[in-house]
C-alpha cells in the first residue's frame, strides 16, 4: 500500500480519536450545567426531565400546564411549598422532581410500583423519595400550623366565628374542634381490633381545631380508631398544656366532647332532647359556626381523596406522618388562594355522651347557659328591616 495512503489513514484515525475526546468533554461539561442549573434555582428544566422526556406526568408540569390534576395544587402552591422546604439537593433526581413524586404519590394514593412506573425511576428510589419528603414536610409544621400569636389575630379569629354563628354572642370563638377517622391496615393480630371505630373500619384518629377560615391551628394524630374523642382531647397536649385558648375565650365542639370551662375551655351544644326555644336557638348558631371545622376536613379530603377514602399503602406507623403533612399541605393551599369545595356532605353527627371529664375540670354548663341567654335576648334591629 502506498505510504500516502497509509499515513493519511492514520491521520484520520487520529482526528476520530481526538473527535471522541472531545464528545467525552462536552458531554461532561452538559452534566455540569446541568447540576449548576439546579444549583442556582434556575426555573428551567431540571436534568432528569430533559433525559427522560417519555415520562408524560412530568412533561406536562414543564409545559406550564395546570398541576392539579396530577399534583393537586396549584403552581402558585407548590413555589410556597418549595420555598418553605428549602431544599438543596447536590445530587440525585433534583428537590423539584423529588417533591413531585411525593405529591403525585399523596394525589393517586397509589403503590410505590405504580409511581416507579410512572416516573420512570426504581421502586426504592419513590420509596426512599416518599419517606424522606414526608419527613421534610412534617419539620416545617410550626411554620405552617400554629395558634394565634397576637392579640389582633386572634380578634380576627374571634370577629370571623362571630361572623359564621352570626350572633354577637360567640365573639369569644377562638376555634373549633373535631376529630377525623383515617383510613388503615391494621396491625396482625389482637391489637388490629383496637383500631376497628364505631363504623367497623379500621382507623386512627386525627384531632384538629381549625380558625374561621377553615386553617388548621392545631392537630393532634395517631390514636386507635375505637378510642372515644373526648379520650384523644384529655391526652393532647392542647389540653394538658391549657394555654390556649386565653382566659375568656372558649373552643366550639360538638356533643361528644365534654363542655368544660377549665383547664380548656370548650363549648358544646345542648343534647338533642332538651326542650325550649332558647336551646334550640342557641344550638342553631352554635352549629353554623362550628361546621367550619368538618368543611375544613372535607376540603382536605376532597384534595387527597385517595389518601382519605381508602385504606393507606403503608405501614400504620407512617400513616400519622402522612396525615400531618396533608394538614400541612391544606394549610398552604388556604395561603396560596387554591381552595377546593368539598364535595362529599359533611357527616351527620352521632349521638354520644360526653365524655368523662378529669377530677380537676370543672363544667362549662353554666358559661353555656349565660351564651344561650344571650342568643335569647333581643338584638338590634339590622338596618332596612321593619317590624309588620
Amino acid at each position: 500500500m502506498d505510504k500516502q495512503v497509509i499515513l493519511l489513514i492514520l491521520i484520520i484515525l487520529e482526528e476520530i480519536k481526538q473527535l471522541n475526546k472531545l464528545n467525552t468533554f462536552f458531554a461532561r461539561c452538559r452534566r455540569v450545567f446541568y447540576i449548576r442549573l439546579q444549583d442556582s434555582h434556575i426555573q428551567t428544566r431540571p436534568r432528569y426531565c430533559r433525559i427522560n422526556l417519555s415520562v408524560p406526568v412530568l412533561d406536562r408540569f414543564f409545559s406550564q400546564e395546570d398541576p392539579r390534576p396530577d399534583f393537586r395544587l396549584s403552581r402558585e402552591s407548590l413555589a410556597v411549598l418549595q420555598n418553605l422546604l428549602n431544599q438543596e439537593r447536590r445530587h440525585g433526581w433534583g428537590a423539584t422532581i423529588e417533591t413531585l413524586v411525593f405529591l403525585f404519590w399523596l394525589a393517586c394514593g397509589a403503590s410505590y410500583r405504580v409511581v416507579s412506573r410512572v416516573f420512570g425511576m426504581p421502586r426504592s428510589t419513590v420509596h426512599y423519595i416518599v419517606h424522606r419528603v414526608t419527613e421534610e414536610v412534617v419539620a416545617i409544621r410550626h411554620k405552617v400550623i400554629f395558634l394565634p400569636k397576637t392579640p389582633e389575630h386572634l380578634e380576627e379569629v374571634s370577629r370571623g366565628f362571630a361572623g359564621l354563628a352570626r350572633h354577637r354572642a360567640f365573639i369569644k370563638a377562638a376555634g373549633a374542634i373535631d376529630g377525623c377517622h383515617i383510613r388503615i391496615k391494621p396491625p396482625s393480630g389482637p391489637d388490629g381490633q383496637c383500631y376497628r371505630n364505631r363504623k367497623l373500619f379500621p382507623s386512627i384518629i386525627l384531632q384538629a381545631v381549625c380558625d374561621h377560615q377553615g386553617r388548621f391551628i392545631d392537630t393532634y394524630v395517631g390514636w386507635p380508631g375505637s378510642v372515644h374523642d373526648s379520650r384523644v382531647l384529655r391526652h393532647s397536649p392542647l389540653y394538658a398544656q391549657s394555654s390556649y385558648p386565653p382566659p375568656g375565650h372558649f373552643i366550639l365542639a360538638d356533643g361528644g366532647y365534654p363542655c368544660l370551662q377549665r383547664p380548656l375551655p370548650l363549648i358544646t351544644p345542648y343534647k338533642r332532647q332538651v326542650q325550649g326555644v332558647g336551646a334550640q336557638r342557641f344550638n342553631s348558631h352554635h352549629s353554623r359556626a362550628r361546621s367550619i371545622i368538618e368543611r375544613a376536613f372535607g376540603m382536605m379530603k376532597t384534595r387527597f381523596r385517595s389518601i382519605f377514602l381508602q385504606a393507606l399503602e403503608v405501614h400504620y406507623t407512617f400513616v400519622p406522618h402522612v396525615v400531618t403533612a396533608c394538614t400541612i399541605l391544606h394549610n398552604i393551599c388556604l395561603s396560596a388562594g387554591d381552595v377546593l369545595a368539598p364535595e362529599d356532605e359533611p357527616e351527620d353527627d352521632v349521638e354520644e355522651d360526653e365524655g368523662e371529664a378529669d377530677m380537676e375540670a370543672v363544667s362549662g354548663a353554666q358559661w353555656r347557659d349565660q351564651l344561650c341567654a344571650e342568643v335569647s335576648a333581643l338584638e338590634v334591629v339590622p338596618p332596612g328591616h321593619d317590624y309588620l
